[in-house]
């Protein structure tokens, strides 16, 4: 059996956050750094913020409705101006011969900006930015739409991507294939699931189960 299609996600999966979070973030990490209720939480606050969306993190800690507000303005805002490289094992993807897309969550000037200094637009058929503030569609439902417009079966397709209450959750609710990518060893102790840390392991994975 041949797969057909790969759906990436791109934060912690094609680049590394942590490379780029300290500059990009330090605007919303001077707003919650000023806040008296968030000094012991601050150091585990900034850690989530480089691996969920904003949104999440700021449920989780219960931050304020008006602090929530001001980080969401300065978070849209924000634009990537330095240098980005993806993660070196990543240009082995391009060997792959199937279809590619790029399902990523954030904010639209945010990840455009990711995207264009990575310079990997060209290397998916299609990308999708998914912004919570412009809608509420869910990655399990981008990834649905792309089956259904490109007459893929769940068994066409492999996810790959580093959160499993994500994307990874997302494809499996969905009976697709998923496979965690933990370049950055966070899930080292997972053994429940089909876990790389480097693209070669992708493409041997694809090798040996056709």
């Amino acid at each position: 059996m041949k797969f057909k299609a790969i759906i990436f996600d791109l934060d912690n999966t094609i680049y590394s956050v942590y490379s780029i979070g300290d500059k990009l973030f330090e605007p919303l990490f001077n707003l919650l750094q000023n806040e008296p209720d968030l000094v012991d939480k601050l150091e585990s606050i900034k850690k989530d913020i480089m691996r969920k969306p904003f949104q999440k993190v700021a449920a989780e800690y219960q931050l304020s409705e008006t602090l929530i507000k001001k980080g969401l303005e300065i978070l849209k805002e924000l634009t990537v101006d330095m240098r980005m490289t993806t993660f070196e094992d990543y240009i082995s993807t391009k060997k792959i011969d199937c279809d590619k897309f790029l399902v990523t969550v954030g904010f639209t000037k945010m990840q455009e900006g990711k995207i264009k200094n990575l310079g990997i637009k060209d290397d998916f058929n299609e990308i999708y930015i998914i912004d919570p503030q412009k809608n509420n569609k869910t990655k399990k439902e981008v990834f649905a739409d792309i089956m259904e417009s490109h007459q893929y079966q769940p068994n066409d397709l492999i996810v790959v991507g580093d959160d499993q209450n994500s994307e990874i959750q997302a494809a499996k609710e969905l009976g697709i294939k998923a496979i965690m990518y933990d370049k950055l060893l966070f899930n080292s102790h997972r053994t429940d699931l089909i876990r790389i840390t480097d693209y070669q392991q992708l493409i041997k994975f694809i090798e040996d189960y056709e």
